[in-house]
């Protein structure tokens, strides 16, 4: 069955920024026939990192050879380049500054190209808009049916950023808040996988930034309104909420501040 190109949209304007409208139109001036998906436009600004985690977090659901733009992109303007990658099976634009990190750890890519070809972008760019000029038109472009090699050579190299890693030591492990969701739910860099064998009763402790939780529960529901839950989530990690309430604002906790796991 043959489907509509997909596009989808991540980046730091804010929600109801006309910089998101204008990406949109430049998209469609190339290939009208696109269906564009708006994955977050609510990526703290110029944080790499959160947009690193909500890439690896949200792309690889949608259908193979879907082409993500990710516009987090500080050092728009300067020499750093725009990459194209294929990670997966999916298909990202983006500017080389690390926003691929999560992504290629997760799979080694296997096409990266410098985004070169000028005539794949809008006539007149703007030094402070490569979404619009550089970004949504070579997208737009590959979602007709223009071959990646098209856009550019391909490269070896790319910028990574550090990730936060999180540590065990004996029966504790050490990690911190890496993401606070829509709801104010705490995430953090401890995995699944790092929790295996981590009993889930009342004898487990998590501490963070003096607030404690005892046990590690399946749900939210699990525990009643207003109280401080542990919990894996969605994304495979473990985190911190209140029930029905934000522990964002409850806690006055942000992301970078440790959190420890003893049993």
């Amino acid at each position: 069955m043959n489907h509509r190109p997909i596009v989808t949209l991540t980046t730091d304007f804010g929600e109801g920024s006309r910089y998101v409208g204008a990406m949109k139109g430049a998209l469609l001036a190339v290939c009208p026939e696109l269906t564009i998906v708006d994955i977050s436009h609510a990526v703290p600004h110029q944080n790499v990192l959160q947009a690193a985690i909500t890439l690896v977090e949200s792309t690889p659901y949608f259908p193979p050879q879907t082409i993500h733009v990710a516009v987090i992109d500080p050092g728009v303007g300067t020499n750093r380049r725009i990459l194209y990658a294929e990670i997966d099976g999916q298909r990202y634009i983006g500017p080389d500054n690390g926003i691929f990190t999560c992504l290629a750890d997760r799979a080694k890519p296997s096409t990266m190209r410098s985004v070169e070809n000028t005539k794949l972008w809008r006539c007149g760019v703007s030094s402070t808009f490569h979404g619009r000029d550089i970004m949504a038109p070579v997208a737009a472009h590959l979602a007709a049916g223009v071959e990646p090699a098209e856009v550019g050579p391909e490269i070896d190299d790319f910028i990574r950023i550090p990730l936060p890693q999180a540590e065990r030591v004996a029966n504790k492990i050490e990690g911190e808040v890496t993401e606070v969701d829509s709801f104010g739910n705490l995430i953090t860099n401890i995995t699944t996988e790092m929790l295996a064998d981590v009993p889930r009763g009342e004898e487990t402790r998590i501490c963070c930034d003096g607030h404690e939780t005892m046990g590690i529960f399946a749900a939210y529901g699990d525990q009643p309104p207003m109280t401080l839950i542990a919990l894996v989530g969605s994304g495979d990690k473990l985190e911190l909420a209140i029930v029905d309430d934000s522990a964002k604002i409850m806690l006055g906790v942000t992301v970078g501040t440790p959190l420890t796991v003893e049993w």
